[in-house]
């Protein structure tokens, strides 16, 4: 495995590996490191699907906010390389923020109404961020797939709108949210819980399972759905709810009373002390009534 940091080393050893794999495919798993086991399944099906398997490591000051996380956010890039390196990866790339902004970037990507709810709407800014560095990215690579985590479905939804509607030659390949045992979904920033926050968390994967009940039962309106989930998370003392959404996917549309869409997703927000958490569901209906 090869750590590179170079955009333009970057560029030449993929042309190399491509030719010497025979024009072989590239997979790549965009992230901000401090890897866990739900980005080694990225990697993992990426190895599975594509010749040559390109993990960036990139924690972007973009989509962050004046009073978000960037400085403190989780950095290890030792342990990163060697869990990559494990894993089947063929490059790593780590850029410098200077690497990657040279200079004040002047073009930016943004992409509407899919980013106008859930964490677009308590986050001004943070998807034109993801989008930019994304294209760059894109860019930077070519790769032919690309491999994004369910559990942030929103950053999913606008990175494939975002896809479709500029016609950029990669596919993007969704994969499922990896829990811990105990139901957590898996993040990078798990790490800043304390014991406690950590056991109050479990709420959330709590919560999914009792809306996606509530729903299939067809008992219960969308606004019943939210009210009784936001009544269940306030049972964990220290859980303060952002946001409670259930939105039709991909289109992030709100539920109309007594339709349901195709898919929907019942998404979450919610901080525990300073830690603040993401979990959603997606849940099949086919076209039924309420």
């Amino acid at each position: 495995m090869q750590a590179i940091k170079r955009i333009s080393q970057l560029k030449e050893e993929i042309r190399r590996l491509r030719k010497e794999k025979g024009d072989g495919t590239v997979g790549f798993v965009p992230t901000m490191g401090y890897l866990h086991e739900g980005h080694l399944s990225l990697l993992a099906a990426a190895k599975k699907e594509t010749d040559i398997v390109v993990m960036s490591i990139f924690v972007n000051p973009l989509q962050f906010g004046p009073n978000e996380d960037f400085e403190k956010y989780p950095r290890d890039h030792e342990r990163d390389l060697k869990m990559a390196e494990a894993a089947g990866a063929d490059i790593v790339f780590l850029p410098e923020t200077s690497e990657m902004y040279p200079r004040p970037i002047k073009t930016t990507v943004s992409v509407a109404e899919v980013t106008e709810r859930l964490c677009g709407a308590s986050r001004p800014g943070h998807f034109d961020g993801v989008a930019t560095v994304v294209t760059k990215l894109f860019n930077i690579v070519q790769p032919d797939k690309a491999f994004f985590g369910m559990k942030d479905a929103q950053q999913v939804a606008v990175i494939r709108r975002m896809v479709d509607d500029l016609n950029m030659n990669v596919t993007i390949v969704p994969c499922p949210t990896l829990r811990e045992e105990d139901g957590l979904a898996m993040s990078s920033r798990n790490v800043y819980l304390s014991p406690e926050e950590r056991k109050q968390a479990l709420v959330l994967s709590q919560s999914l399972r009792l809306a996606e009940a509530l729903i299939r039962e067809r008992s219960a309106s969308p606004d019943e759905v939210r009210r009784r989930v936001e009544e269940h998370i306030r049972t964990a003392q220290l859980a303060d709810i952002d946001y409670v959404e259930l939105l039709s996917y991909p289109e992030l549309a709100p539920v109309q009373p007594g339709q349901m869409p195709p898919s929907v997703i019942i998404a979450l927000a919610v901080k525990f002390g300073k830690t603040r958490l993401i979990d959603n569901l997606i849940i099949e209906m086919g076209n039924s009534h309420v």
